[in-house]
């Protein structure tokens, strides 16, 4: 574990759209720690421009980088990783939710891991999840195993520790929706780079309401990924 501050190397990056209160609260949270408000990077996904929390993140020294219409989750998070390798040089970055389901403490516990070299993933306790998403995160894993051989124990969370040394390739991984986050596990599978899986609590508020996964769309361009990645491997191995 590092033995300087988790912080003094790594940028919070959180992409943004139809926030919430638990946006600014998150903040705040983060601002006890993190040393200098900069380093926290929010990217705003085409939300209304007189957005009350986007503005009081703003206002407490905040970076925040704006697209003109929704682009999705991916493009939101390459837009970040393009501004933190090209601003930042040799920083880490900490990719977080703002719906609630993530705290500062369980954003805090993967920047401490970030020291590894690895990726680093925070992962909740499917069996303390609503059945819906224990479904849906359950059935990934297994798809997620037979596809790559890897063991993966929550292939949908957002909070991701990533290495600066990652971040010319993670800006060139394709997908701008949630599939993004699929392409970057199944590019390090394939790339043989360790993946290092830290619990943390499980939160749904208000029955994850703040959540913008709109189910069969997005499940469907989450799998496809999948699909296209053991096709691919299969051909390789000529099985």
């Amino acid at each position: 574990m590092r033995q300087v501050h988790p912080y003094s190397r790594t940028i919070v990056l959180l992409p943004v759209y139809n926030p919430g209160p638990r946006l600014t609260e998150l903040v705040v949270d983060l601002l006890s720690e993190v040393p200098a408000a900069s380093q926290i990077v929010i990217v705003d996904d085409g939300n209304d421009p007189a957005c009350q929390q986007l503005r009081a993140a703003e206002t407490l020294g905040c970076t925040v980088l704006r697209h003109p219409a929704n682009l999705g989750k991916g493009a939101a998070l390459k837009t970040g990783f393009e501004h933190v390798r090209d601003t930042f040089t040799g920083f880490d970055v900490v990719c977080a939710d703002t719906d609630g389901q993530h705290r500062a403490a369980d954003i805090r516990l993967v920047a401490e891991r970030l020291d590894s070299g690895h990726v680093v993933l925070g992962i909740r306790d499917t069996e303390q999840m609503p059945p819906r998403s224990r479904f849906g995160n359950t059935l990934t894993r297994w798809i997620f195993r037979a596809a790559t051989g890897r063991d993966v124990d929550d292939t949908q969370t957002g909070l991701r520790g990533l290495p600066a040394g990652l971040l010319d390739r993670l800006c060139a991984i394709p997908g701008d929706g949630f599939e993004y986050e699929m392409n970057m596990l199944l590019d390090a599978a394939s790339s043989e780079l360790p993946i290092e899986q830290v619990p943390i609590p499980v939160r749904y508020l208000d029955g994850n309401a703040a959540s913008n996964f709109s189910g069969i769309a997005d499940s469907v361009r989450v799998y496809l990924p999948l699909l296209r990645y053991m096709t691919r491997t299969r051909r390789v191995t000529g099985s």
